[in-house]
């Protein structure tokens, strides 16, 4: 497992409406992506940054989809180009299927 961070490091302009807008009209596109596992958009705008962060079932996969052609979709979209960063998952906990009572 590999996991993708991305993030987009504002200059004191985070603009949350447009980065939710973003997150909000993408995620339906990675619902059943192959080889994705999960992936969460963030705002932190104590940071002026959005960060979102994926997991992904297979190293090349992954490397596979962040490519220039995406880098430069998400730079239009966002308004700063992303840092992308590789990193490996040493243990991945999911309580997604955990009841809670």
């Amino acid at each position: 497992m590999i996991g993708v961070i991305v993030s987009f490091e504002y200059d004191g302009a985070l603009d949350r409406a447009r980065v939710a807008g973003v997150a909000e009209k993408a995620a339906p596109s990675f619902e059943g992506m192959a080889g994705l596992r999960l992936k969460a958009f963030t705002i932190d705008e104590a940071n002026d940054r959005a960060v979102n962060f994926y997991v992904w079932d297979d190293e090349e996969a992954a490397r596979a989809f962040f490519g220039d052609e995406l880098r430069e979709r998400v730079t239009g979209l966002y308004g700063v180009a992303p840092r992308i960063d590789f990193v490996e998952i040493a243990a991945l906990v999911d309580n997604t299927a955990a009841v809670v009572g």
